[in-house]
């Protein structure tokens, strides 16, 4: 993705990959994806921006799908959205008040 952002003025590549790479170590750690993605997401949403920003073999769907629900923190909207062929996909809502005992511990969201 950075990869191919062309020559900037400056020192802003730098910038540029500084930012990258602490928005790749936030994600490891913290809910920041929550802060970019709309406020109800599915989790093929959630999963397209872990791809995107860490790359394509970070975890394969079924796993991070997984993982995340049973951390507790997604709520359920009960509401499902239809994007083409297939079953309609869940909507989920960030829980950040569950996430709110552990954000100052030590903990490995993904």
């Amino acid at each position: 993705m950075i990869e191919k952002v062309p020559q900037l003025a400056f020192d802003h590549n730098l910038i540029l990959d500084y930012g990258y790479q602490r928005l790749k170590s936030k994600l490891e750690y913290s809910p920041i994806a929550f802060d970019v993605l709309p406020d109800v997401f599915t989790l093929n949403d959630l999963y397209q921006f872990y791809t995107t920003v860490l790359g394509e073999n970070f975890a394969d769907y079924s796993n991070f799908r997984t993982r995340l629900l049973k951390l507790g923190f997604l709520i359920d909207t009960e509401k499902k959205v239809s994007r083409g062929a297939g079953r309609p996909a869940t909507l989920y809502r960030f829980d950040s008040e569950a996430f709110a005992p552990l954000k100052d511990k030590p903990f490995v969201f993904i």
